[in-house]
């Protein structure tokens, strides 16, 4: 039946090398880094699913004729519908799957047997977890080579004291790029491009062009300091570099949806950016003048900031071990 279900998305789609582009690899994966010991230890809650989330119902709000905001227990999503079939944007953890497809139904324009694609911004299992359900749902999966990579053996989040297990090959994506691609489907174009190594290392963002959407994952926490995933070839660097590609694409009307938090514009993004700069040249400055990362923590170099974006899962102290770390 799933030999099926992706012969038909293909006939459906037209994905052949005119509808998709695929550039050579720009750079590898860093190595992993130790990530130290934290100032406190925070929340587990991107390590692991939530039983929650079966239970947690998903808001829905229509950004386009054809494009929805989805948010859940994990990490935002999308949805595209239309007659080609519906695109999702992440698909939360696994127990979310059932309510995911019970959004999405009344929302479709195609029925709930049609083959879909479901597209992950990078691997964390908030965002992956319910890949292996939406498979099974008909969905084929893209992400970038590195999240197939990182899903299909163990993985290491120091930070959070995991180690997360592989997930069953239902939940690795079958069809990864290396640079970028582009997707045609309901009318649209949709640019899926590789940021270098950033939150992790296989971060992706994906652009609605007509729609003016941009999801960009959790190369933003809006309204709360980031994760970033040290182990996966995450860095402060890469955050910041990342933060300029998503300036350079986003235009002032663009609908920016980020990894955690509210729907924002470029506006929102570039305080966003602007804060992680600042972080940086502070949390530089005392390593520089020779501050361990206790010493570092202790100065408290993110205090004009933490009214405004320390009030996430994240906290202060423990974000600004990962900038010392990640420098």
């Amino acid at each position: 039946m799933r030999n099926a279900i992706n012969r038909r998305i293909f006939l459906q789609l037209g994905l052949t090398a005119s509808a998709v582009m695929m550039l050579p690899l720009a750079a590898s994966a860093q190595a992993e880094k130790p990530a130290g010991k934290p100032a406190d230890k925070p929340t587990d809650k991107p390590a692991q699913p939530h039983a929650e989330a079966a239970l947690t119902p998903i808001k829905t709000t229509q950004l386009s004729d054809s494009v929805f905001l989805l948010q859940g227990e994990g990490g935002n999503m999308a949805l595209q519908t239309g007659p080609d079939g519906n695109i999702l944007i992440d698909a939360s953890y696994a127990p979310a799957v059932p309510r995911i497809l019970e959004t999405i139904a009344p929302l479709s324009k195609v029925p709930a047997d049609a083959p879909g694609i479901l597209i992950n911004t990078h691997w964390h299992q908030d965002h992956t977890g319910g890949n292996e359900g939406m498979y099974e749902a008909g969905y084929t999966i893209f992400a970038h080579q590195n999240v197939r990579q990182r899903l299909s053996t163990p993985q290491t989040m120091a930070l959070f004291q995991r180690t997360i297990m592989p997930s069953m090959p239902g939940a690795w994506p079958t069809i990864t790029f290396e640079h970028e691609m582009r997707i045609w489907h309901n009318g649209d174009s949709l640019d899926l491009v590789h940021f270098e190594p950033a939150h992790t290392d296989g971060d992706i963002f994906i652009k609605f062009k007509t729609a003016d959407i941009l999801h960009v994952g959790d190369i933003w926490f809006n309204g709360m300091y980031p994760f970033i995933d040290e182990g996966a070839g995450g860095s402060i660097g890469g955050m910041i570099r990342a933060g300029e590609k998503v300036l350079s694409v986003a235009g002032s009307g663009t609908k920016i949806i980020p990894g955690h938090g509210p729907l924002g514009t470029k506006a929102d993004f570039l305080s966003f950016r602007n804060m992680l700069l600042a972080v940086r040249e502070k949390v530089a400055a005392l390593k520089a003048a020779g501050a361990s990362e206790e010493e570092a923590v202790a100065k408290k170099p993110t205090a004009d900031f933490d009214a405004a974006w320390g009030k996430g899962f994240m906290n202060a102290d423990t974000f600004t071990g990962i900038v010392y770390r990640t420098l």
